[in-house]
C-alpha cells in the first residue's frame, strides 16, 4: 500500500511539473476583457463575427439560432443576418461541410465550437483567455501548408480566417541562452512586424476579437450571466436570513441560565 501511494505521489509530480513546464514554455496567455460577456452589444458583434467567419467549417451543433433571442436579436433580425446555413431559426448551428471532405482537405475535422471557451481552460488561465490570446496571434510562416502559424497552437493547422482585418504580421525572434543550459540557444518572441495593413486599428482589431470570444464565452453556457444574478442573490438573502436567525437564537436562549 505504501508503495502504491509513494508511486501515485511521485506521477503527480511528474504530471503537475510536466504542465508547469508546459505552460512556462508556452506563449503566455493575455487577459480576456471579461465584462464583454455582459454588454449584449458586444455579444451581437460577436455572433455576427462567429457566423460570417467561422461558421463556414466549424459547427456549434449544440446551439440554436433562436438562442440568440437571448441576447436582444429578434427572430426577423436573426433570419434576415444571421441565417446562412439553414432555413429555419430553431435549427441547431450546424455546417453543410462533410466531415470526409473536411479531413481530406484540412487534415482534420474542424472541431465543434459550442463549449470550446470552457474546453481550453488551463494553467494559463480561462479558456477565454486562451481564445482571446490565439486569435491575436497569428503569423505569416511560409513553411506551413496554410502560410500561417500561432504562437498560442504552434503548427496550428487552421489558417488566419481575421488576416483581412488584422493584415499579415511577420513573428520576429531572437536567439537567447538557454536559461537551464546556457550552452544551448533558445528561440524568443520578440514581438511582431507588420507586412500590410489590415482593415481595422490594432485597437479595434483587439475588440473584435475581444466581441467574438465574449460569444463563445456566453454561447458555452447561455444562462451563465441569469446564474451568476441569482447567485448573487441567494447569497446576499442567506446572509440576510443568518443575521435573523442568529439574533433570533439570542433572544430565545437569553433566558435560560
Amino acid at each position: 500500500m505504501k508503495k502504491l501511494i509513494s508511486a501515485l505521489l511521485v506521477f503527480c509530480g511528474l504530471a503537475l511539473g510536466g504542465a508547469a513546464q508546459a505552460s512556462e514554455a508556452g506563449h503566455p496567455w493575455d487577459k480576456f476583457p471579461a465584462e464583454r460577456v455582459t454588454d449584449v452589444a458586444a455579444l451581437q458583434r460577436g455572433a455576427k463575427l462567429f457566423v460570417n467567419y467561422c461558421l463556414n467549417c466549424h459547427s456549434a451543433a449544440y446551439m440554436r439560432y433562436n438562442r440568440m433571442q437571448d441576447i436582444g436579436l429578434t427572430e426577423l433580425q436573426i433570419k434576415q443576418n444571421l441565417l446562412f446555413a439553414t432555413e429555419k431559426v430553431g435549427d441547431t448551428m450546424k455546417v453543410s461541410l462533410e466531415p470526409k471532405n473536411a479531413k481530406e482537405w484540412f487534415g482534420a475535422v474542424p472541431p465543434d465550437l459550442t463549449l470550446v471557451a470552457r474546453s481550453r481552460a488551463g494553467h494559463g488561465g480561462s479558456g477565454a483567455d486562451y481564445l482571446y490570446t490565439y486569435m491575436r496571434t497569428f503569423y505569416r510562416d511560409d513553411t506551413r501548408p496554410t502560410g500561417w502559424n500561432n504562437l498560442v497552437f504552434p503548427n496550428v493547422g487552421m489558417p488566419h480566417v481575421f488576416w483581412e482585418l488584422q493584415g499579415e504580421r511577420k513573428a520576429v525572434f531572437v536567439e537567447e541562452a538557454d536559461p537551464h543550459d546556457h550552452a544551448k540557444k533558445v528561440h524568443k518572441f520578440d514581438g511582431f512586424e507588420q507586412l500590410t495593413p489590415g482593415k481595422l486599428s490594432k485597437d479595434d482589431y483587439d475588440a473584435a476579437v475581444a466581441d467574438l470570444v465574449a460569444y463563445l464565452q456566453w454561447m458555452g453556457e447561455p444562462a451563465q450571466n441569469a446564474r451568476v444574478r441569482i447567485g448573487v442573490g441567494v447569497l446576499i438573502f442567506l446572509a440576510f436570513f443568518t443575521v435573523i436567525a442568529w439574533r433570533l437564537n439570542a433572544a430565545f436562549w437569553k433566558d435560560v441560565t
